[in-house]
């Protein structure tokens, strides 16, 4: 999931506010009126994950995200519930989208805080739900023909048969009842109204937070600052084109929000030049197509022949399953854009060709 954000986009013209200086683990930062900014450690490359905590008011206090169900991550939030909450609970937990590493916690918190209410999009709710439910079963066949159709050989298929399942290890137990987050809501947190902004392409519903009067952002993955979120197709639906969905979500985001915001992203620090970003994003991917589509047009290739072209660099085994997921997402985009056929072989590897 957020393990590996697909490539390096390079930078846009950002603006740090805080500069180096960051939360340690077990402590809070103040970032704008009554939101603490929170950092958790995370098990894979990307180290650390940012969290929300907000003062609430009377009725307590909101989180946004809330870092995998490791002990260290756990013991963190313990140490800040016993020196930041003053007396007064978690009330409500938001979680912008269902990778482990913004909801890995909510259940737990949300038993921790039994009147606490649960708050997320109804897709990430259910897609979260549903992954879970995959824990313990063999891989399905739609997943093996889904990967040999990209070209990974026979000890591939294998890891992936022997990993399959393993989302719901990084999810505590989800709460079995949600408040709905959804495109256009408002709601009031720490006497402001926030509005809801929805993007598609990383996650099925992720859902921004956005807070006009504050000029302030909560982005989750939907805009970083210094690495481009993963965009990938599942075997579940091996013909979406969620890169379509992604370029529209970061063009409707640039609508949405001031370009001098202060984003406080998932990972990396707090910034401002969303619009810029944002621009960047969406020429880091048109330029990444044309790469691949000269590619195609000197010859058919398979799906792992035509990394290079997206990310520039080798692909270690440790990424190869959302490397393959995200130059499918290419792959699709361009046949939706009708400038790329596949077909495939009598092994049932497809091969891609400009046309």
């Amino acid at each position: 999931m957020d393990g590996f954000e697909g490539k390096t986009a390079g930078r846009a013209a950002l603006t740090y506010p805080h500069g180096d200086t960051v939360p340690g683990v077990g402590k809070t930062m103040e970032v704008a009126p009554d939101v603490f900014w929170v950092r958790m450690p995370l098990p894979f490359s990307l180290q650390w994950i940012n969290l929300w905590l907000i003062d609430d008011g009377p009725k307590g206090w909101t989180i946004v995200d809330t870092g995998m169900p490791l002990e260290d991550t756990k013991t963190a939030w313990r140490k800040i519930f016993d020196e930041q909450l003053g007396g007064r609970p978690v009330w409500r937990v938001i979680v912008t989208h269902m990778h482990p590493d913004h909801i890995g916690n909510a259940g737990w918190l949300s038993r921790k805080f039994p009147e606490s209410e649960f708050w997320i999009s109804r897709l990430e709710y259910i897609t979260c739900r549903m992954l879970v439910a995959d824990t313990g079963r063999e891989a399905p066949r739609a997943g093996t023909d889904f990967y040999n159709a990209a070209g990974w050989t026979e000890d591939q298929i294998e890891t992936y048969r022997a990993r399959f399942g393993g989302f719901g290890r990084g999810v505590s137990q989800l709460p079995d009842a949600y408040r709905r987050l959804e495109g256009g809501m408002e709601f009031d947190m720490a006497g402001q109204i926030w509005q809801v902004v929805v993007g598609n392409g990383h996650s099925p519903e992720h859902a921004c937070l956005y807070c006009p009067e504050l000029n302030v952002l909560i982005s989750g993955d939907q805009l970083l600052p210094k690495i481009s979120s993963n965009v990938s197709v599942f075997p579940t639906e091996p013909g979406a084109d969620p890169l379509k969905d992604w370029l529209d979500s970061c063009e409707k985001l640039k609508s949405s929000i001031a370009a001098d915001v202060l984003v406080l992203p998932a990972h990396n620090e707090p910034f401002t030049g969303a619009h810029d970003r944002l621009s960047h994003l969406i020429r880091g991917h048109e330029v990444a197509l044309k790469r691949l589509l000269q590619r195609l047009t000197q010859e058919p290739r398979r799906v792992v022949d035509i990394f290079p072209a997206i990310f520039g660099r080798k692909i270690g085994e440790d990424v190869l399953s959302m490397a393959t997921g995200e130059a499918i997402a290419h792959l699709n985009c361009l046949i939706a854009r009708g400038q790329a056929v596949v077909e495939a072989d009598d092994k049932g590897v497809n091969w891609y060709r400009a046309g």
